[in-house]
C-alpha cells in the first residue's frame, strides 16, 4: 500500500501546532492510542521541527507530516526532519517541483480552476482546500469536482470542518481525507488534556465510519421455506413483502436468504459510509475480511465479510 493510498484510508488528518516537542510527543501517542497514525505538524511555531522529529522517533509507525510550509528551505528540512508528506495553504511551484523531483507527497493548497489546472499539469491529483468555509465549503467542492472529477482530482477540505459537518464531507467521493484542528484543539494542547484529544480522536474515527445495521439475514434450505418465513414477518409486523432472486426481504430489516448462506445462523450486515476505511480501522481492532467474499458494482466495492463469525452470525460491510 502507498502512502497516498494509506492516508486515504485513514480519512483523518489532525493539523497541529504545538508550542514545544512534549507536546507534539503527548498529542501523537493519545492519537495513535486511539488509532489515528497520522498526524500534520504545522510551521507555525518555532517548535514544529523538533516536534517532527520527536513524533517520528518515538512513534516509527505514525505517518508525519508537515503543514504551512510556506518556503522550500522549509520543506526540505521538514522532510530532513523526517515529514513524509508536505502541505502547502496555496500553489507554489518551487516547492511543488521539489517534492514531485524528490518523491515527497505534497499536497497544495488549490481552491481555484487554475490553480487545479497547474496542479494537474504536474501530475497532483489529491489537492488541500482551505480554508475550505471561506470557499464555499462542500457545495464548492461538488461544483469543482463537475469539471475536474474525471480527471481523479480528490481534496482534503481543511478550515471549517468539525464534528457537526465532518459525515457530510467523509460521504462525498472525491473527498481523498480531511484535516482540521478539531481533532486536536488548541485548548485542549494547552490544557495538557490528552485524554481529551482520544476522545475527541475516537468520536470523529465512529461519525466517518458511520457504523449502522443494515439489515438482519436468515438462512433456509429452500426458496419455499425462505417464502414462508419471510410472509410470516410481513403478516406480524406489517413489514411490506420484497421478493428477490436469491433472498426475499421483510422491509429492508429482514432478509431472508432462500438458501443456507453464510453463518450457523445467518448474516448480519453493517453500513459504512466508506468501506476501505471501514476495512482500514476494523483490521486495527483485530478483525480482518475475506477477499473472496468482496463484491462490487460499476469498479467500486459494495461488499465484504469479515472472515470470523460473532455469536454464530457472518457479518458484512455494506457500502452506504
Amino acid at each position: 500500500m502507498s502512502l497516498l493510498e494509506r492516508i486515504k484510508k485513514i480519512g483523518l488528518i489532525p493539523v497541529v501546532a504545538f508550542d514545544n516537542a512534549d507536546q507534539a510527543s503527548a498529542a501523537a501517542k493519545a492519537m495513535f492510542d486511539a488509532q489515528l497514525d497520522i498526524i500534520e505538524i504545522t510551521m507555525r511555531t518555532a517548535a514544529g521541527i523538533d516536534s517532527i522529529k520527536r513524533v517520528k522517533a518515538e512513534l516509527p509507525d505514525m505517518i508525519v507530516g508537515a503543514g504551512t510550509v510556506l518556503t522550500l528551505d522549509k520543506a526540505k528540512e521538514s522532510v530532513g526532519a523526517g515529514a513524509q508528506f508536505v502541505v502547502m495553504p496555496g500553489y507554489q511551484e518551487d516547492i511543488v517541483d521539489w517534492c514531485i523531483a524528490n518523491d515527497v507527497l505534497v499536497f497544495p493548497g488549490c481552491v481555484t480552476p487554475a490553480e487545479i489546472q497547474m496542479a494537474l499539469q504536474k501530475g497532483l491529483k489529491v489537492l488541500k482546500f482551505f480554508p475550505a468555509d471561506v470557499y464555499g465549503g462542500l457545495k464548492a467542492l461538488t461544483a469543482l469536482n463537475g469539471p475536474f472529477g474525471p480527471s481523479g482530482v480528490s481534496f482534503i477540505p481543511t478550515g471549517g470542518v468539525d464534528l457537526k459537518n465532518l459525515s457530510e464531507f467523509v460521504q462525498a467521493s472525491f473527498i481523498a481525507a480531511v484535516g482540521g484542528s478539531f481533532l486536536c484543539s488548541s485548548k485542549q494542547i494547552k490544557a495538557g488534556d490528552w485524554a481529551g484529544v482520544a476522545k475527541s480522536v475516537a468520536e470523529s474515527i465512529d461519525i466517518m465510519l458511520g457504523f449502522e445495521l443494515g439489515h438482519v439475514g436468515f438462512n433456509t434450505d429452500s426458496p419455499e421455506k425462505s417464502e414462508e418465513i419471510t410472509k410470516t414477518l410481513v403478516g406480524a409486523f406489517h413489514f411490506p413483502y420484497l421478493p428477490g432472486n436469491s433472498a426475499n426481504f421483510a422491509g429492508t430489516a429482514v432478509e431472508v436468504v432462500k438458501s443456507v448462506g453464510l453463518g450457523d445462523h445467518g448474516h448480519v450486515a453493517i453500513k459504512t459510509n466508506n468501506l476501505d476505511r471501514a476495512v482500514y480501522y476494523l483490521e486495527k481492532r483485530g478483525f480482518s475480511v475475506d477477499p473472496s467474499t468482496e463484491k462490487s458494482k460499476d469498479g467500486k466495492k459494495t461488499a465484504v465479510y469479515l472472515k470470523d463469525q460473532i455469536g454464530g452470525y457472518a457479518f458484512h460491510l455494506l457500502q452506504k
